[in-house]
Parts: structure tokens; sequence; C-alpha cells
């Protein structure tokens, strides 16, 4: 069985912390793969205004993990029914991939809320869940965050200012080429 890992968000864009969580939560949660998975719209997070349109966030996560080994863009989740639903997500992984073992990788403040998620007794009772630290909220692993955020690097976008070394060269290029986010 091949022990997968989901790390889903709207990587609105995807960051740099964003990698560096993905490779230590390969060794921390002793994963084979983490899929990152970009999330078409989050049901808590409904009319999220600079949302950019699913294909372009895929672009960027595919761009951003190119060279990455064990780390993979996924958007598995852009193919079903929304709102997209963590258990119904899981639940069609676990279908169409028999042959791997599921892990949901989520921010500690997302741990904090999680009897808000749509059927998360279902979930904690069929997947193992990951919960890393998030701003003061303490996830069930130690891991190393880097303080970088998307909405900071929208803000950059918007204001000017660089975002060098906040996303991956390949994805501030494309950013800049598409005008994304001014």
């Amino acid at each position: 069985m091949t022990r997968t890992g989901i790390f889903g968000g709207s990587f609105n864009p995807i960051h740099n912390g964003h990698i560096a969580l993905a490779r230590q939560m390969l060794t921390i949660a002793g994963l084979d793969e983490v899929w990152l998975m970009v999330s078409p719209q989050n049901p808590l997070k409904q009319g999220e205004p600079d949302l950019l349109a699913d294909t372009k966030r895929m672009t960027m996560a595919r761009m951003a993990v190119e060279n990455e080994c064990g780390i993979v863009a996924s958007d598995y989740e852009m193919q079903l029914p929304r709102p997209s639903y963590t258990w119904n997500t899981l639940q069609h992984l676990s279908h169409d991939f028999p042959e791997r073992v599921f892990t949901l990788l989520i921010g500690g403040d997302n741990w904090a809320h999680f009897e808000r998620w749509r059927r998360w007794k279902d979930i904690l009772r069929g997947y193992r869940v990951v919960a890393y630290p998030r701003g003061e909220h303490p996830g069930t692993i130690e891991a190393r965050l880097l303080d970088i955020s998307s909405t900071e690097i929208r803000r950059r976008i918007s204001r000017g200012e660089s975002i060098s070394g906040m996303v991956p060269a390949s994805v501030e290029q494309f950013i800049r080429r598409e005008r994304l986010y001014v």
C-alpha cells in the first residue's frame, strides 16, 4: 500500500511554505507521497473574492512541484461535484485508488474547528488525520513552518512589492506574465 498524504487548499497562490511543509510531511507523517489537492472552493470560505480560476492555480501548483520528489499537484478534487467536502473527496479517492492508504494533512487552525467539517466523525473513523501547527493553533505533530502566506503574497503583488523568495521562481514568472493579483 502506498501511503499518500492529502494536503488540500486553494493554493492562491502556492508558495514556498506549502512546499517546505509537504517535504516535511513526507518524513514526519511517514508518507510515500504528498498530493497537493488544489481545491475548487472551500465550503467554509464561500465568497473568497480574489480566488483565481482553477486552471491558473493548478498551473502554478504543477510548476511549483515539477522538480519535487514525492510531491504531486493534483486536480482530482476539481473533477468532483461542488462544493467540495473532504469526506466526499476521501471516499472517491479510496474507491479510485484502492492500492493507497490516505492520510489527511491539515493545519492546527482547521483541527481546532474540525467538528465544523461535514462528516468529521466519519473522517476520523476512516482516515488518519495529521495536523501541523498553524498560527497560535498547535497541531498533532511538530513541524517548522515558513512565515509566508498567500494573503500576504497577494497583498504585496497588489502594492507592486517583491515576492522574490516567497514563491518558486517559475511561479513568480507566471504571476508576472499573466498579471495575476494586480
